[in-house]
Parts: structure tokens; sequence; C-alpha cells
């Protein structure tokens, strides 16, 4: 991992990504209920709030595998996310 700037760079296009891929399929799907893509939103916002705070904690001892785990968070995060947002239906 380059630096924290790029880490925060790729959690906000990740996220980012999601979030208007939801948009695309609310636009597309006027007339489902959208409760469903509200809620993957949602979690997206509130997954971006949680991985920056974690970047931005400078109590950290070891920053190197902190930022490792941050980075193993969004990914994991961000294929649930995902996955929820193929079931769109």
């Amino acid at each position: 991992m380059a630096n924290v700037r790029d880490l925060k760079k790729d959690i906000n296009f990740v996220l980012g990504d999601i979030i208007e891929a939801v948009y695309v399929w609310e636009h597309n799907n006027p007339k489902k209920d959208n409760k469903q893509s509200e809620a993957i939103i949602d979690e997206s916002i509130e997954t971006f709030d949680e991985l920056i705070a974690k970047v931005n904690d400078k109590s950290v001892e070891n920053k190197k595998a902190h930022f490792k785990s941050i980075h193993n968070d969004l990914e994991t995060k961000g294929r649930v996310l995902v996955e929820k947002v193929n079931q769109l239906g």
C-alpha cells in the first residue's frame, strides 16, 4: 500500500461505485420497492464512516498492519455490498 491518501481514495471509490450502482438500479427499476436498495446505501455510508475513522486513528502502534487490515476490511465489506446489489431484483 502506497500511503494513507491512496487508501482513503480506494475507500471512497469502492463505496462510491457501489452507491452509484444502487442509484442506477433504482433509476432502471422505478416501480420496484426501494427499501433494500436504500438499506445498501445506508450500509455503504456506515462502512465508509467506519473505515475512515480507522484510517484516521493515530493511536496505532503498527501502522503497516493496521492499514493492511483496513484494506482487507474494505475488500470484504465491498464484496458483501456488491453481492447485495447483484441480488436486487
